[in-house]
C-alpha cells in the first residue's frame, strides 16, 4: 500500500505562484493511505480559497485547516481512528523559496552543496539535536521512523517555516523518508550532479532506493525554480 501522497502546480494556485506538497501518512489498514491523500487535497483547497497573499500565512492556515479535517475525518470512522501524516510544502518566485513542514518528510536544496532544509520532527532527531545520538548512528536506529509532530496529532499544530534565497543552478528536492532511509545524503548528491535530465534524476533515485532495501513508499519531487522566471502575483 502506498500511503505517500503528492502534489505538483508549476502554475499558479490561488494566490501562490506555484505550489508543491508531498505526504507521507501513518495508521493502520487504510488510514494511512488516506491521511496523506486528504491532507494534501484540503491545503490545495484551502490555498485555492486563500484571500491572504503572504505565503506563509497562506500555507499556515492551509496546515492548521488540514490538521483539524484529519482530526474530525478519523472520529467517523473507526477505521481511521489515529491516523496521521508528515507534510512538506513549498512555493517560490523571484528568487526566494518559501517552506512548511511537520514531521520528517525533507526539502532539500541541490545546487554548490547539499543542504536540508526542514528540520525531521522525530524522537530520533530530536536526541541528535541534544547531542544524545551521533547523526551517523540515527540513519539505521530502530526508532527513526518515530516522528513527534504530525497533521492528525492533536488540536494544535506546530509547523515549521523556513524562507530561502535561492541561488542559480539550485534544485529543490522533496522526498519521504523512503529515499532517505535507503540513501545518504551524499549518495543522493552524487545521482543529482551526475545527471541532467530531472526525469533522469528521480528514476535513478528511486532505483537506487529500491536497490539498497525498499523497506518504505518512496516519492521524490525534483523542480528547477529558474527554469522559468517567475514572480508573486
Amino acid at each position: 500500500m502506498n500511503q505517500d501522497y503528492m502534489y505538483t502546480s508549476e502554475s499558479p494556485v490561488g494566490n501562490l505562484p506555484n505550489l508543491y506538497i508531498l505526504a507521507d501518512g501513518m495508521g493502520g489498514h487504510n488510514a494511512g493511505d488516506y491521511a496523506s491523500r486528504y491532507t494534501v487535497e484540503t491545503i490545495v483547497k484551502s490555498v485555492q480559497n486563500s484571500l491572504e497573499t503572504a505565503p506563509i500565512a497562506i500555507l499556515r492556515t492551509a496546515i492548521r485547516r488540514a490538521n483539524l479535517a484529519v482530526l474530525e475525518k478519523a472520529e467517523t470512522d473507526i477505521d481511521l481512528e489515529g491516523m496521521g501524516t508528515t507534510v512538506v510544502a513549498a512555493t517560490y518566485a523571484g528568487g526566494e523559496l518559501c517552506v512548511a513542514n511537520v514531521g520528517d518528510s525533507r526539502l532539500y536544496i541541490a545546487g554548490e552543496d547539499f543542504r536540508q532544509i526542514t528540520r525531521d520532527h522525530s524522537y530520533v532527531q530530536e536526541m541528535v539535536r541534544r547531542g544524545e545520538l551521533r547523526p551517523e548512528i540515527a540513519r539505521t536506529h530502530p526508532d527513526r521512523n518515530i516522528i513527534t509532530r504530525a497533521v492528525g496529532g492533536g488540536p494544535e499544530i506546530n509547523v515549521d517555516f523556513f524562507e530561502v534565497e535561492l541561488r542559480a543552478k539550485d534544485r529543490i528536492l522533496m522526498c519521504s523518508d523512503g529515499l532517505t532511509d535507503m540513501l545518504e545524503d551524499r549518495e543522493i548528491f552524487k545521482i543529482i550532479e551526475d545527471r541532467t535530465e530531472t526525469q533522469d534524476i528521480i528514476d535513478e533515485l528511486v532505483m537506487m532506493a529500491n536497490e539498497y532495501g525498499g523497506n518504505d513508499n518512496i516519492t521524490v519531487i525534483l523542480t528547477d525554480p529558474f527554469a522559468a522566471d517567475v514572480d508573486w502575483r
